[in-house]
């Protein structure tokens, strides 16, 4: 009987794990900017390079009409410099590419799950963003300003240039010469939004008329 009572308690504890799991609402998101910035070691206009990385997927958690939290999944394949001449692009693009730096063939994603946002006063930015980034399958706890909106289930996050320090996920030359020149700092920003779905067939919902 204690053996079944138990057996009991575990499933239902299981069930329990599930059910917090699983959100009542969940907004996909539809539009997407992400710009990176990288600079060497003397910083200037000509030593600096800045692009773009796209966002292959997005969404936002809620639980009735609070939102919980948001997974985000970059394609670092689409990882992409764009401020310098189309052959000297093409270059530096495959650099960053490579074992040199972020090794795409080998993480193609990159992951930022938001945890908590914290609304700020008489501040430039409304909210300070809490998550977990996980970069060449290394996870670091960030925050960062931003203005956050949300209305019923849409969702817009405008983030402020941030910094990260890219070796805290192994991004760095081999060659530890060539490291030397550039800057541990590589800056992010990032603008995402959503309509509002359908929790059942996960379509945008059609506007009213």
């Amino acid at each position: 009987m204690k053996r079944l009572l138990l057996f009991a308690m575990m499933c239902a504890s299981i069930s329990f794990v599930s059910a917090q799991k699983k959100f009542d609402k969940v907004s996909k998101v539809t539009s997407s900017e992400i710009r990176w910035w990288g600079y060497k070691v003397v910083k200037t206009e000509a030593s600096s390079h800045s692009g773009t990385v796209k966002l292959k997927s997005g969404k936002f958690n809620f639980d009735k009409t609070v939102l919980v939290d948001g997974e985000f999944v970059i394609d670092m394949r689409s990882l992409m410099a764009g401020d310098v001449s189309e052959e000297d692009q093409i270059k530096l693009t495959n650099d960053l590419k490579s074992t040199n730096f972020f090794e795409v063939k080998k993480f193609p994603i990159a992951k930022f799950h938001l945890t908590k946002i914290i609304p700020l006063a008489n501040s430039e930015y409304n909210s300070t963003v809490y998550g977990d980034v996980t970069i060449k399958g290394v996870r670091k706890t960030i925050t960062f300003p931003a203005n956050v909106y949300v209305t019923q289930f849409t969702v817009v996050v405008e983030s402020a240039k941030f910094s990260l320090n890219r070796r805290d996920f192994k991004v760095f030359y081999q060659s530890s010469l060539k490291d030397y020149f550039i800057k541990n700092e590589m800056d992010i920003q990032f603008r995402v939004s959503t309509e509002k779905l359908d929790n059942e067939n996960r379509v945008p919902v059609k506007k009213k008329k």
